[in-house]
Formats: structure tokens, C-alpha cells, sequence
């Protein structure tokens, strides 16, 4: 249950994969998939979803083994692990720490109790006007569990809104409250989207750590509070250290992704924790360190893949989605052209897999453009015709 860069990474090490996405996905030309299973929204429709998996497994001959990469697609597979451990095998963390995790005001409470270090934040209801707070502007508000097809609502494809005063928001609060759920409101941790990095690691049912590495945000769109479009693997050692004390402080067992932000002193400051695959295990598997191949050869019972030596300044992108980025940061193409062609991990276009560019991207955008260009043709003709 996911895109390109979580089949690519199983795909090196051999893993045929059977994928649950749209017919028109980019993860449907990709040489690895060897399955499509059509997908329903995880949200609304979880209970066909997993009638449908179900019923994919049982025509097997062996389990299949499970991955999922989104909050939705983790709470379905948490929610239904009873019925889906009848037929596939599956590694998911606890339910309780699951539900805790993705419900950023109990993740909140949470990490206070085990003295975290947290932004300071407090839940607001939608049913009335924000209460006056103790926190500092600049602060920010977010969902208080992620559904991008509420919060698109508020009016803004940002993971999260800022507001400089109490003013503002205040102003938007209409918007906000249109979403019909509570909202996180959070003091702002200074500094722009590349200051936000990242710990990543797979702990085994035994608690031991498998396989680890750290990253860095490039570039978001938008610029601020948005979605990466570019990323490049690190090798940091006080975010690694506190990424390991940060997950088992929490005791989870299976994947996990923790993310802070560099404060301008130095300090990092915990975001948020993802206890699911993310776009991050396909760069990290180039860079040394396959999570999806070590939980696969787990759950299947084969030998893990050593993790080799980090090989820090590996770089990923989405090279529709971050030419828009590099453009408001004020990057010329020929610039960032030159820097995308060197990425050695992309989203859509890997050299190693290139239908999913092909088929999706390249072969629509030359079409496209025959086609206006065919069409100015005959204009031009109609034209000399009348003339």
C-alpha cells in the first residue's frame, strides 16, 4: 500500500510487488509491480479496502507480506490487524501507541509525560472561537489528525498554517472551523523548511535496532510548511542519537520516522513521529540502508541484508513537484536542472525504472504538445485559406 519509493526499494532486492493504488498511478508502470489491486479510500471505505486484500491473499499459495505508507493506509492495517494477520504477514507497531502517534494532541501529551523535547502547543475545539493561549506568536495550526481532504479545506495545500497574531487567526478561524475538528495550535520553532531533519530505523520484534540513517528537508512546496520535494540523506549523530532515545522512550517496535527541527542555537526540537514506510526508504536503501528489504526478509523468514556504511549525500526529488519549488526559491532551470539530473534517486524517473516517467509524465507532455502544435498548424492553414 504505497508509490514508487517504497515498491523501488523491495523491487532491488528482487521483490515482485502487488500494489494497491490507482490504475493511472505512477506506481502502476513500474517494472516492479506485478499486481494492481484497485484501491478505495482508506478513510471512508476501510472495511471494503480490507475485503479486498483479503480476498486478494486468500488466492496465494504463500502470505503475502503487507507494507503501508500512509496515515490512512497505517490505521486501517492497525485497526484491522486481527482479520489481516489471518492472511498476511504484517508488522505494525501496538494499536494504543499507533492511535497515540497519528493523534497529534495525544502524541503531545504523550511526549510531555515523557519529557520530550516538544514545541508548546495546546488543543483548540472548531466548535467555538480560540480561547486566549499561553503561547507565543508566531504559532502554528494543524490538524489534529491528518485527512488532506479536510484540511484542504482551510484553503491551503500547507501541512500546517501560520499565524503572526492572535488577529489572524482569528480572521481564518471561519475556515478552520469549517473542517468540523480540533486543531493543534503550536508555538513556531524558527527557521526555514531545510532546518527540519529527520532520524529513520526499523527496531525488530526484539527490540533491536536493524537498520538506521538520518536526513535533511531540500525543499517544500510550498516553501514553508509543505510537502518535500527534495531531501538528501545525512549522517548526523546528535540527531540520530536523539532519534534512538525519542523511539524507545516510546517502546516501538517495528519502522518508525522521527522529525525535528534545528532551533537557530542549535537544539532540535521533536515534531512529530511516523511509525510507517515513507518516501525516505528509497534513497535510504541507495545510501545503504534498505528498511522495507530488512522487514521483508524478516517476515519471510530469510536472512536480513547487512545495512553497509552510510553513504551520506545521497539525494531524492520530485522533479514535477520541486521544478515549482526551486522556482520560488528563486532557482534558475538550467541550475536546478543540472542539479536534478544529478539527484540518484527520483520519484517519478529513475534510469533503473523509467515507465513510471515514460507513461506518466513524458510521453502526456509530448502529446500534449503535438497536439497544440497541430492545432496552431491548422489555424494557420484556415487562416491562408480565408485570406
Amino acid at each position: 500500500m504505497g508509490d514508487t519509493d517504497l515498491v523501488r526499494p523491495l523491487g532491488r532486492l528482487g521483490v515482485p510487488c502487488a500494489v494497491v493504488n490507482a490504475a493511472d498511478h505512477l506506481v502502476a508502470y513500474s517494472r516492479h509491480t506485478r499486481v494492481l489491486i484497485p484501491s478505495l479510500d482508506a478513510w471512508t471505505e476501510s472495511s471494503a479496502l480490507v475485503d479486498r486484500l483479503l480476498a486478494f491473499a486468500r488466492e496465494q499459495p504463500l502470505k503475502p507480506i503487507l507494507f503501508y505508507q500512509s496515515d490512512a493506509d497505517l490505521l486501517l492495517v492497525s485497526r484491522h490487524r486481527q482479520q489481516l494477520t489471518e492472511e498476511f504477514e504484517l508488522l505494525v507497531p501496538e494499536a494504543d501507541l499507533v492511535e497515540t502517534l497519528v493523534d497529534k494532541a495525544r502524541f503531545q501529551h504523550f511526549a510531555t509525560e515523557l519529557q520530550l523535547p516538544i514545541p508548546k502547543s495546546t488543543l483548540v475545539s472548531t466548535m467555538s472561537k480560540p480561547p486566549k493561549m499561553d503561547l507565543s506568536y508566531p504559532v502554528i495550526v494543524k490538524p489534529r489528525v491528518r485527512q488532506e481532504a479536510v484540511w484542504s479545506s482551510v484553503g491551503s495545500h500547507e501541512k500546517a498554517v501560520l499565524f503572526e497574531s492572535r488577529d489572524r487567526l482569528l480572521e481564518a478561524w471561519p475556515r478552520i472551523a469549517a473542517t468540523g475538528s480540533e486543531v493543534l495550535v503550536q508555538e513556531l520553532v524558527p527557521g526555514p523548511e531545510r532546518n527540519i531533519e529527520s532520524y529513520h530505523a526499523y527496531i525488530d520484534g526484539a527490540g533491536e535496532l536493524a537498520g538506521e540513517f538520518t536526513g535533511k528537508k531540500i525543499r517544500t512546496l510550498p516553501l514553508e510548511r509543505g510537502h518535500s520535494t527534495a531531501l538528501e540523506i545525512t549522517d548526523a549523530a546528535d540527531v540520530a542519537a536523539l532519534g534512538r532515545h525519542v523511539l524507545g522512550a516510546l517502546g516501538l517496535r517495528g519502522v518508525g520516522k522521527v522529525d525535528f527541527k534545528r532551533a537557530p542555537d542549535g537544539r532540535l526540537c521533536l515534531l512529530e513521529v511516523n511509525p510507517r514506510f515513507t518516501l525516505w526508504n528509497n534513497p535510504g536503501s541507495v545510501a545503504g540502508v534498505n528498511i522495507p528489504a530488512m522487514v521483508y526478509a524478516d517476515l519471510a523468514g530469510y536472512a536480513r541484508p547487512e545495512p553497509r556504511p552510510i553513504r551520506r549525500g545521497v539525494r531524492w526529488c520530485d522533479p514535477i513537484l520541486d521544478k515549482q519549488a526551486a522556482q520560488l526559491a528563486g532557482i534558475g532551470y538550467a541550475r536546478w536542472l543540472l542539479w536534478a539530473a544529478r539527484c540518484e534517486t527520483k520519484h517519478a524517473a529513475n534510469w533503473d525504472d523509467p515507465l513510471p516517467f515514460l507513461r506518466k509524465r513524458l510521453i502526456p507532455f509530448v502529446t500534449a504538445r503535438w497536439h497544440r502544435a497541430m492545432q496552431s498548424v491548422r489555424r494557420r492553414s484556415r487562416a491562408s485559406r480565408g485570406a
